[in-house]
């Protein structure tokens, strides 16, 4: 991500979607789960090595201009490791109208059913559907 979107909104024809998310990509804090991503210098970036726990729970309780939502992108390893830890909150699927037989399953090793509450959903003209939970945690 850091290769291409903080420059991406800038590159001659970037599309409204792209000039949108370069610009939110910049302003945004960035967390980065990584065992071997030690001591990189990125700008407005946390990296976590270790004690997942420990830092997630810091970073959720912090209240820098209000908003102290984390939204997890693209990983299912990290994904994993934040289910098992009960720290996820809440999922923002999107439902490509492709189907792959092969590949990382999202939902792995996951040892106890996890109810959720569908908040919204909402169909792009690409075809993909959004779909919006909370865990419920009743």
């Amino acid at each position: 991500m850091e290769s291409y979107w903080p420059t991406a909104g800038d590159e001659p024809g970037a599309s409204r979607h792209d000039i949108e998310h370069s610009k939110w990509y910049s302003k945004v804090h960035k967390v980065v789960v990584s065992k071997k991503m030690k001591g990189a210098d990125l700008i407005n970036t946390t990296i976590i090595n270790d004690n997942l726990l420990e830092r997630i729970n810091e970073i959720k309780k912090t209240n820098d201009g209000g908003n102290n939502e984390i939204a997890l992108f693209g990983s299912p390893t990290a994904t994993h490791s934040l289910m098992q830890l009960n720290l996820i909150d809440g999922y923002w699927l999107f439902v490509n109208p492709i189907i792959l037989g092969c590949g990382i399953p999202l939902f792995a090793d996951i040892k106890d059913k996890i109810k959720l509450k569908l908040l919204t959903t909402r169909q792009f003209a690409c075809g993909v559907t959004e779909l919006n939970y909370t865990v419920d945690r009743q």
